[in-house]
């Protein structure tokens, strides 16, 4: 398969229509959650602490992880500000914005958990995001490595290459959609949905980012990107075990 050859400028261009459109797209879904669920919405009091502390802590994750996946690029350019200011990645976002979340609950004494409601809206989003990658091809650098699979893609420079950004929505897609079958049972114990989300996401990139160019080889020969999903599910895996046990423990024989 060849895909269409954008310059530069074009597919930063179409990058970040599908960057936009999948924020846009996520944030509306969640709202339309919210009110048929009949919640308040994430303008309301106590609700807005939670949706800003989820954008600053994404905006700041995303930069600090891709800053990890590519140290060699702002440690010799520390100065440039376009630099500084260029760049995304979802593992960031996602660690970020879970970890600001967190945060603007303690600091607003929140204690039941928001995140269910996140994992549609993440879904939708992660797929038109990663459209938007597929189509930048040779620009984005989220394809994979070179292969003789004949699903490979030619992004423009006669080298076919796992289109990993495709095996992205369909892994968000079909794992999302797995969990999302237990969400009635698993009502009982707010934030499990979302935890094995986030838990199942990072286990997949860890493995995926196995088939992608390494910009920088830590430890092992893990990217940047492997290292932090490898460090957030050690931390992680262990809330998610334990709540998972509490609700086995107390969920009815029949549900």
């Amino acid at each position: 398969m060849k895909a269409v050859a954008f310059s530069s400028t074009t597919a930063h261009l179409i990058h970040l229509f599908f960057e936009w459109a999948a924020i846009a797209s996520g944030v509306q879904l969640y709202r339309w959650q919210r009110a048929h669920q009949g919640l308040s919405g994430i303008l309301e009091p106590g609700q807005y602490a939670v949706i800003i502390g989820c954008i600053l802590g994404a905006a700041i994750g995303n930069k600090l992880v891709f800053w990890m996946e590519f140290p060699q690029l702002w440690a010799s350019s520390s100065l440039d500000i376009n630099l500084w200011m260029s760049g995304q990645s979802i593992v960031g976002g996602l660690l970020g914005g879970l970890c600001g979340v967190e945060i603007a609950k303690k600091l607003i004494g929140a204690q039941r958990s928001t995140g269910d409601n996140f994992v549609l809206p993440l879904m939708l989003g992660t797929a038109i995001g990663r459209i938007g990658c597929f189509l930048a091809g040779l620009h984005d650098g989220t394809y994979g490595v070179p292969t003789r699979m004949p699903w490979g893609v030619d992004f423009g420079d006669g080298i076919f290459r796992h289109p990993t950004q495709l095996y992205d929505i369909l892994f968000v897609l079909i794992w999302g959609g797995v969990i999302l079958l237990f969400q009635k049972r698993w009502r009982e114990s707010p934030g499990l949905l979302f935890k094995f989300y986030l838990s199942g996401y990072l286990l997949w990139r860890l493995l995926i980012d196995g088939i992608k160019p390494v910009p920088y080889e830590y430890a092992g020969g893990l990217s940047g990107i492997q290292i932090m999903c490898l460090l957030a599910l050690l931390c992680y895996l262990p809330f998610v075990i334990k709540q998972f046990l509490n609700y086995k423990k107390n969920a009815p024989l029949f549900p």
